[in-house]
């Protein structure tokens, strides 16, 4: 198991991994998606990966589950799901001429185990959108 800083939501049971360094809106996009997507907090901030059945999963450290930094308001409590299992990851970037505009397919791969993932500029109105369209095209070409 390996402790990352990063943040994860689960939607239908997919579990979306946000990478990014701090302050870039990894806890913003997965505001939005549990609020507008109807997704599921797992973790934010840090993230425990590991492998299980060859599959990557995500969960939240004991101290942080139920938890999300929402800038302006604090600290505050949601829901969450325990555990999923990663199928998408999401590279967050700081500034939108960052996200290419026809990318090559790419993969974010722990120990040997490949996830598709995408580079998005978190701030877009379409961003979450974007996110779960990425989660489908990903899906059909795997």
């Amino acid at each position: 198991m390996q402790n990352i800083h990063a943040s994860c939501v689960s939607w239908h049971g997919k579990g979306i991994l946000f990478l990014g360094d701090s302050g870039m809106g990894k806890s913003d996009i997965c505001l939005r998606m549990v609020m507008d997507k109807q997704a599921k907090l797992v973790a934010d901030d840090r993230v425990n990966i590991f492998i299980k059945g060859n599959r990557l999963f995500a969960e939240a450290p004991d101290n942080l589950k139920g938890l999300i930094e929402v800038r302006g308001l604090g600290i505050v409590s949601f829901p969450a799901k325990k555990r999923c299992q990663i199928s998408l990851v999401v590279r967050v970037v700081s500034k939108r001429e960052d996200v290419e505009r026809m990318p090559e397919k790419i993969f974010y791969e722990y120990e040997g185990i490949k996830i598709p993932q995408i580079a998005l500029y978190p701030f877009d109105v379409s961003s979450v959108d974007k996110v779960l369209l990425g989660l489908s095209i990903n899906k059909l070409k795997s």
